[in-house]
């Protein structure tokens, strides 16, 4: 049976959030007891919270939200590529461009170990140039680490936009500590939010089988 990979982070009360938005709220509305036969509980917390797929919505008004994107870049062959040699940026030169012959998916490693407790506001962003790389190689979906392509503190979202330009698609704040670097099966499907502009997703990796 081929192996499956969970990259997602789990949404849970206290998870790092991006800074300023609302934390993770997980309220319990009924308990099994004498009355009631089951467990109900509501949910609330930011789109761009945990691993997730930021839509086109969320860097271009005139952009798709998540339950208007298209689902087939977000399945298929994918690229673990390591890049925690980078600093800053992931720059072109941090690539190999021999793992990109037909990859239509790729995801980067930026983390030696992905700091599932605490905001890490000095993650490692990626450069446009390298958005553009991937882009004229024929990628499709650019996924990664860090809690966004660009930087923190970035006004421009340079890489958000160069993906824009290229149609590509985003998932960010996966968790790949013990994916080794290879070729393997990615699923990760954005839910079906009207006007949202990011879905959280369970995002996987599976062993291909030759």
């Amino acid at each position: 049976m081929a192996r499956i990979w969970d990259i997602s982070q789990t949404l849970r009360p206290g998870l790092p959030v991006w800074p300023g938005e609302p934390p993770v709220v997980l309220e319990r509305l009924a308990s099994i007891g004498p009355q009631c036969p089951v467990n109900v509980s509501a949910m609330s917390f930011p789109l761009h919270a945990g691993s997730h797929a930021d839509s086109p919505f969320h860097y271009a008004n005139d952009g798709a939200p998540s339950a208007d994107c298209e689902l087939s870049p977000y399945i298929g062959r994918c690229v673990v590529i390591d890049v925690t040699h980078a600093r800053g940026h992931v720059k072109p030169e941090d690539i190999d461009p021999s793992v990109l012959i037909g990859a239509e998916r790729v995801v980067l490693r930026t983390y030696a170990s992905f700091p599932a407790e605490r905001w890490d506001s000095a993650f490692t962003a990626i450069a446009a140039d390298t958005i553009s790389l991937l882009a004229d190689a024929g990628v499709r979906l650019i996924g990664t680490d860090a809690p966004s392509l660009d930087p923190q503190e970035s006004k421009t979202l340079d890489a958000h936009h160069r993906v824009l330009a290229a149609d590509m698609r985003i998932l960010e704040g996966l968790v790949l500590d013990g994916v080794p670097a290879g070729i393997y099966e990615l699923i990760a499907l954005p839910l079906k939010i009207a006007g949202a502009d990011a879905s959280p997703v369970r995002a996987i990796l599976r062993e291909l089988q030759n």
